[in-house]
């Protein structure tokens, strides 16, 4: 079993956590039982899912279309039972906003809430201000669409 948390201690660089697949019944299991045949970076519609460290595939929202459709062909050509049923959540991410976002900095962009489909990104109205984004965590699919529309990377995916 690989320890994630010991995988940058030699790098200098600080690098975001890699996202796993949607309906991934274990994630703490998924590198012992994982093949790194590939089916499932061929498979995706979209093609998010790329080879990531050790060729273990992860999701990448900023290759291919830069969203998950959710068309769960990933678990369909799987050799190995390492997903839940389509019927369940993809998984408990949703997106994030950090204060490098242009429009927290009093600068006009709306790019992100123009790709969300579910509408989880609104925009609030303020005084002597541009409109200010929102993320509802109810409402966001945690597809990705926004992280690769955002001009200056301030959208990230995380667990609440």
């Amino acid at each position: 079993m690989i320890n994630r948390s010991r995988r940058g201690f030699f790098t200098r660089q600080r690098r975001s956590p890699q996202q796993r697949l949607p309906w991934l019944k274990n994630e703490n299991t998924f590198t012992d039982h994982c093949l790194r045949c590939n089916a499932c970076v061929d498979a995706c519609q979209t093609k998010v899912i790329v080879k990531g460290d050790g060729g273990f595939p992860v999701v990448d929202f900023h290759h291919g279309e830069g969203e998950c459709s959710f068309c769960y062909q990933c678990a369909n050509v799987c050799p190995e039972p390492l997903f839940e049923l389509q019927s369940q959540s993809p998984w408990m991410q949703v997106a994030s906003i950090n204060s490098s976002c242009i429009a927290l900095n009093n600068v006009e962009c709306r790019s992100c809430g123009d790709q969300c489909e579910t509408q989880a990104i609104s925009f609030s109205l303020q005084v002597a201000k541009v409109a200010q984004p929102e993320i509802s965590q109810v409402d966001c699919s945690g597809c990705g669409a926004c992280i690769s529309s955002c001009p200056v990377a301030a959208i990230e995916m995380i667990t609440p």
